[in-house]
């Protein structure tokens, strides 16, 4: 450690502003969507098993609900555009815009160069939730996903039902690649249902058990076509570990929900971003 300077505590006043002001972001129809989910009805569904992950595909307009089903389960999200991989959610940018975690209104946004809205959230039964005593919060945009290559590097072991993995493992089926293939395609996550926060004292990553219980549910609309992989984690509630053999692990299930034809008139898919790539070159 150093030695304080004699202006440290004046340093340490120096009050904070955002880093990306939203006030000029384009807003949701939120009583649009809310309109159109009122009359929406479920088309499809994906039962996703524990420590396994499952694909889905959604077209833009349409809603996707996740479910707790039968007891206290989180879940790994990954989005990509349906039409072109590379496109594919991009966690950072979301929590660089909308903070650490997500909560109604709020927009999944794409990796560059198109950065446009993926996804928006408009239902959550876990909004109640807000703040708790430990500083936590459900839904973050800030835990990458549970891994096999961390685990290696922790403790030594070759475990394969982590959600990196059972992402890999989905989309290498849903599209007919290879593993490494697939793997480069899968990305940091939408950590569904998981209580999460940073301690007070290290700023460490931590968890405690999610509030969900059967019957909570997330709805998000799609805003363009998309496939979506989502991973029942082998943590179960994350209450004790995230990479487990043994803790209480539950199924969640993925219902497509489809509004009816004149219910989201004037509505329409949001263009790629508009910066030309120039790049000053």
């Amino acid at each position: 450690m150093t030695s304080e300077p004699r202006d440290a505590t004046d340093r340490r006043e120096i009050a904070p502003v955002i880093c990306y002001p939203t006030d000029d972001l384009p807003q949701p129809d939120m009583a649009l969507y809310a309109s159109a989910l009122a009359g929406a009805t479920v088309t499809d569904m994906v039962r996703v098993e524990p420590r396994e992950a499952g694909c889905f595909t959604v077209p833009a307009g349409s809603f996707f609900r996740i479910r707790s089903v039968e007891g206290p389960q989180v879940g790994d999200l990954n989005l990509w555009s349906a039409a072109e991989l590379s496109e594919r959610f991009y966690s950072g940018k979301t929590r660089a815009l909308h903070g650490t975690h997500v909560g109604l209104g709020d927009r999944l946004w794409s990796s560059f160069p198109t950065l446009r809205p993926m996804a928006t959230l408009v239902e959550d039964s876990l909004s109640w939730y807000g703040q708790d005593a430990y500083g936590c919060r459900v839904h973050d945009v800030i835990g990458t996903r549970c891994d096999p290559y961390t685990g290696n590097l922790l403790s030594g072991t070759q475990y394969d039902n982590c959600c990196h993995s059972n992402l890999v493992r989905a989309l290498a089926s849903e599209r007919e690649l290879s593993p490494d293939v697939a793997e480069a395609h899968v990305h940091d996550v939408l950590n569904v249902f998981m209580c999460t926060g940073f301690s007070r004292d290290t700023g460490q990553y931590i968890m405690k058990a999610s509030p969900v219980r059967p019957g909570d549910h997330l709805t998000l609309f799609a805003e363009i076509d998309l496939l979506g992989a989502l991973s029942a984690c082998p943590g179960g509630d994350c209450g004790a570990e995230h990479t487990s053999d043994v803790a209480p692990c539950f199924p969640l299930e993925v219902d497509i929900l489809t509004p009816d034809d004149d219910a989201l008139s004037g509505w329409m898919p949001p263009a790629p971003n508009g910066y030309d790539r120039s790049h000053g070159v």
